[in-house]
């Protein structure tokens, strides 16, 4: 799959997705960096089919007004340690990579994965 993992999310996230096979990119690596529209991620999205990993609550409203972007993982752990949340996407990364086979929002609790039909 494809992921672009937003700018409040640590870069560390999309290695970890790259180290699993999956084609991942943070926001740094853009041309403008974390400093990248939101409707640039949104098209970026779209374009190259990515699923786009966030806090963000904008996307959020972005995708259920708009369908924008292609796919969407809303991370809503609150304050998590950087390894932490590694550990999380990681215990479940198999299960998320199966329900975005046929969904196309989801959150990731520090309990619980959320489908959004």
């Amino acid at each position: 799959m494809k992921f672009l993992v937003d700018a409040q999310l640590p870069k560390r996230l999309a290695r970890l997705l790259q180290d699993q096979g999956h084609d991942a990119i943070h926001t740094q690596d853009l041309s403008l960096g974390n400093a990248t529209p939101d409707a640039d991620i949104n098209l970026l999205s779209l374009e190259e089919e990515r699923i786009v990993i966030t806090k963000d609550a904008d996307f959020v409203q972005s995708f259920l007004l708009e369908q924008k972007p292609y796919k969407l993982l809303l991370v809503a752990t609150g304050n998590i340690k950087n390894a932490d949340l590694e550990n999380l996407l990681r215990k479940n990364l198999n299960q998320l990579v199966e329900a975005f086979e046929n969904h196309s929002y989801l959150e990731l609790g520090r309990d619980a994965i959320v489908i959004h039909q």
